[in-house]
C-alpha cells in the first residue's frame, strides 16, 4: 500500500499561492502545478488546471486502460482537456490573459509510474540513498545545456533561469514529456514545484529523503520537513511537494 503526503505553502514572499496540488489517492494518481501569469492569473490558471485534470481522472478510470500506450493516451488526453480550459479562460477573460501554469502529474499502477510533465515543475525518484531526477524541464536554460552552451552548474546563476519554453494554457495546443519508471520497493517518488528545488539543492534534497526512509518517517513529515528548509533558505516562491512511497 503507498504511502503518501503532500504540502503547499506561499513561501515568505509572495502575496499569493500560484502552486496547486491534487492527490486521488484511491486512483493513485498525484498532481502538482505551477502558475504564471499577472495579478491572480497565476493562480487561476493552477488552479483551473489540476481541477480540470482530476474532473478527467474522476469519470475515466485510468484502471480501464490495458496497456502502457493506453495509460499515457490517458494522460494525454486528461493535459490536452486541462489545456483547453485554461487556454480558453487566458483568452476570453481579460483579467487572466496570457495565463499559463506548468504541471507534473504521476500515475502508480502495477509497480510502474507512469508520469507526464510541460514546465519546470519536477518528478524525481529516491532509491537505497540516491535521488535521480526523472522529468526534464522546459526552460530557456535547459535548452542552452543541451546544446552544450552552458553547464548545470551556469544554470543555477544564469539571469534567465526561470524562463519557461513550455507551458500548459499558453498556445492552442500542448506536447507533454512522458516518462515510465519501474518501482522497488522503499522507493520514493517526489512531485515538486520549483519552490522547493529552487531553494533546497538535490545534495540536501538526497539527505533529507535519506534520513525519512532510516526513520521510517510518514511522508506527510517529510513533506513538511522540505516546505519548512525551503523556507529556512529563503523561501522566495510558492513551495508544493508531494512523496509518494511505495
Amino acid at each position: 500500500m503507498l504511502q503518501i503526503g503532500f504540502k503547499c505553502n506561499r513561501g515568505v514572499v509572495r502575496k499569493n499561492n500560484e502552486d496547486a496540488c491534487f492527490v486521488i489517492p484511491n486512483q493513485d494518481v498525484y498532481i502538482v502545478a505551477d502558475g504564471v501569469g499577472g495579478n491572480n492569473s497565476g493562480e487561476i490558471a493552477s488552479r483551473s488546471a489540476v481541477e480540470s485534470l482530476a474532473a478527467f481522472v474522476k469519470a475515466n478510470d485510468p484502471e480501464l486502460c490495458g496497456s502502457p500506450e493506453e495509460i499515457f493516451g490517458f494522460l494525454a488526453e486528461a493535459i490536452d482537456i486541462a489545456n483547453d480550459t485554461v487556454y480558453e479562460k487566458g483568452t476570453t477573460d481579460p483579467a487572466c490573459k496570457g495565463m499559463a501554469t506548468t504541471v507534473v502529474m504521476a500515475y502508480i499502477r502495477d509497480g510502474s509510474a507512469y508520469l507526464a510533465n510541460v514546465g519546470d515543475s519536477r518528478a524525481y525518484l529516491f532509491r537505497e540513498g540516491r535521488l535521480k531526477r526523472i522529468t526534464r524541464d522546459h526552460t530557456y536554460v535547459n535548452e542552452l545545456i543541451d546544446k552544450g552552451l552552458i553547464t548545470a552548474k551556469d544554470a543555477e546563476s544564469h539571469s534567465r533561469k526561470n524562463v519557461i519554453t513550455k507551458a500548459l494554457g499558453a498556445e492552442q495546443s500542448i506536447d507533454p514529456d512522458f516518462y515510465k519508471v519501474s518501482l522497488a520497493e522503499r522507493d520514493i517518488v517526489m512531485l515538486c514545484s520549483d519552490g522547493l528545488y529552487g531553494e533546497v539543492g538535490e545534495d540536501k534534497l538526497s539527505e533529507m529523503l535519506s534520513r525519512a526512509d532510516i526513520e521510517g518517517s510518514l511522508m506527510n513529515d517529510l513533506c513538511a520537513d522540505l516546505v519548512d528548509e525551503a523556507i529556512l533558505s529563503g523561501g522566495r516562491d510558492n513551495i508544493t511537494v508531494i512523496c509518494i512511497r511505495t
